[in-house]
């Protein structure tokens, strides 16, 4: 599921709903979301476990920016987000970090 986003014309932001479904946290028991957003702090963003075994998460980002990110799943194995808005390589680390596009 891509993350689905709706603007606060209040607040002047979008609020930013990311999901990790069951099928691909493979019987996951934590998982957090790191990247730009919060300085890629591994445990800032812990994402709530629901019933049906999804993992989900909702924030508030800037209009007009795009922003890395990755999943930290039991605080050892990186996942993108596989239906993310782009992908950005790290040639460094030889992966991918998945984009959300906040416009």
């Amino acid at each position: 599921m891509p993350v689905s986003k709706k603007f606060m014309k209040k607040k002047d932001q979008f609020n930013c709903t990311f999901r990790v479904p069951k099928k691909e946290a493979h019987g996951a028991n934590k998982i957090c979301l790191v990247g730009e957003f919060n300085e890629w702090k591994t445990d800032s963003m812990p994402m709530t476990a629901l019933k049906n075994g999804d993992f989900k998460i909702d924030i508030q980002l800037q209009p007009g920016k795009t922003y890395q990110y990755r999943y930290l799943v039991d605080d050892k194995e990186w996942q993108n987000d596989i239906k993310a808005d782009a992908y950005w390589p790290i040639p460094e680390f030889s992966v991918d970090n998945s984009v959300i596009n906040v416009m």
